[in-house]
């Protein structure tokens, strides 16, 4: 099966140009590694939150977004990840792509220049059509939620 590819362009921020742009670390990967476009090193202190400038902007296809996930290996072995999981870009965002990153370990954690911070996967965006009705269809489940389903299950 082949599928065509989404023409998605990629635009340095001035003064970024030795920052690698998103890449993927295999064949296989679904995702794109972001890296840091930080002038100096941060230092992410237990607790703390940074923006975190990756030195490129997007232009995609409005069928397109592109979501900011964490990396699995920061998050195990730093408690590093990011705070809005997944960010979301919209196609008509023009600016600078920035990662929002905490840290939930238990020692400081230092940002380089060019550091692998976050990915990037990319994902059709249906087109939704809301309808106001003033009843809706019914379900087994109803309104339970926030547990309900494991609830069920374990009375049965």
């Amino acid at each position: 099966m082949s599928l065509l590819p989404y023409d998605v362009q990629l635009k340095r921020v001035s003064g970024q140009e030795d920052i690698l742009l998103p890449q993927k670390m295999s064949a296989a990967a679904s995702g794109f590694d972001l890296h840091a476009a930080v002038s100096e090193p941060i230092v992410l202190n237990p607790g703390e939150r940074q923006l975190i400038p990756t030195g490129f902007a997007l232009s995609m296809p409005p069928e397109l977004e592109a979501q900011i996930r964490p990396r699995s290996g920061l998050a195990y072995k730093h408690g590093i990840t990011t705070l809005n999981s997944p960010g979301t870009i919209d196609a008509d965002y023009r600016g600078e792509v920035k990662v929002l990153l905490i840290n939930h370990g238990q020692e400081p954690f230092t940002i380089q220049r060019n550091e692998r911070i976050a990915q990037m996967v990319f994902q059709l965006v249906p087109q939704i059509q809301l309808t106001e009705v003033d009843e809706l269809t019914e379900t087994v489940r109803g309104a339970g939620g926030f547990g309900h389903t494991v609830d069920n299950w374990l009375l049965s």
